[in-house]
């Protein structure tokens, strides 16, 4: 099913340059609108730019994003932005004729305290997780746009939930960063500087599940080629590991020989999150990536890439 002309939105993020790297790798015609050429918050912007390009379809990865800090700090921005990138895209897919679009979710819809795997079902069953709820409100919105075109126009527009991702493209600005990022720098930075330990915030025992990206943009578009169910759908690594064993991870790839320290007085987050990804592994789909090599390319990549300019501060659970 290559050769289509498709638009990754947010282009240039990590999952939207993992996805175009894929796309491209396939024979796909990729479309990209840059920020300067496209403001995806200017929903007359988006209308003209999607009735000029038509595309086949629409893999919908722009988002504003950020972890706890970032969320806590500033809940309007995390809203209204993606509100407003979600209902324009969206809907100017649909005045455009556009028949195929695949949103990317995140695994922060789920609630807080949600039964353990979480299967699709979980979605608006209980409180979010505070820290991170204006970004999820923004998510679970996007999803029931999708349905909404769906059901009443009869759009083929799917949600795809992934876990938590890194890979090439990842943010390393320990300001606004996640976890797995952070200890990546917060580890090479001690390296560099001769310290002899590194402080995590929390306790180091929330369990989380952390997919390479490179093995998302392959469920993204294996999703586009085989799903087209008005249910959002996961797509994760299917294991989990502690904080303090992702912490011990990354320590062995960047090389750090001192002390973990874990600051017990800052927040966990949620205790544990790990998503049922039976619906997408029964169509085929699977994982290939090991988290040990995968952070080993994630610390090469960061090496080749690093910023110099971001302020330090403890690494933090998403």
């Amino acid at each position: 099913m290559s050769g289509r002309r498709i638009w990754v939105a947010g282009h240039k993020g990590m999952v939207g340059s993992a996805v175009t790297r894929y796309l491209e790798q396939r024979g796909d015609q990729v479309l990209k609108a840059h920020r300067s050429v496209v403001d995806l918050r200017n929903q007359i912007a988006v209308e003209v730019w999607l009735r000029q390009n038509r595309p086949d379809a629409i893999i919908f990865a722009a988002a504003k994003v950020g972890g706890i800090y970032a969320n806590d700090t500033y809940p309007a921005d995390f809203i209204y932005d993606n509100l407003a990138i979600e209902t324009n895209v969206v809907h100017s897919a649909h005045a455009a004729g556009v028949d195929r679009l695949v949103f990317l979710g995140s695994s922060c819809i789920y609630p807080k305290f949600a039964p353990q795997p979480i299967k699709e079902e979980a979605l608006l069953t209980g409180p979010l997780e505070p820290t991170n709820e204006w970004y999820a409100i923004a998510k679970i919105a996007g999803i029931k746009l999708c349905q909404a075109y769906r059901k009443q126009y009869g759009r083929r527009y799917i949600s795809v939930m992934p876990c938590n991702l890194y890979g090439p493209n990842d943010n390393y600005d320990l300001t606004t960063s996640h976890v797995l990022p952070a200890l990546i720098r917060k580890f090479y930075e001690a390296k560099e500087e001769g310290r002899r330990e590194v402080v995590v915030w929390g306790t180091g025992s929330p369990l989380r599940e952390f997919l390479h990206v490179d093995d998302l943009a392959r469920g993204v578009v294996f999703c586009l080629d085989n799903y087209d169910e008005y249910e959002h759908i996961n797509c994760g690594a299917g294991s989990e590991i502690s904080i303090h064993g992702l912490a011990e991870t990354v320590q062995r790839a960047v090389g750090f020989e001192g002390q973990l320290v874990f600051d017990t007085t800052k927040p966990d987050g949620t205790p544990r999150k790990l998503m049922d990804s039976g619906r997408i592994l029964a169509l085929g789909w699977k994982p290939e990536i090991s988290l040990e090599e995968g952070v080993a390319g994630a610390y090469r990549w960061f090496l080749d890439n690093k910023l110099s300019d971001a302020p330090s501060e403890p690494a933090k659970v998403a």
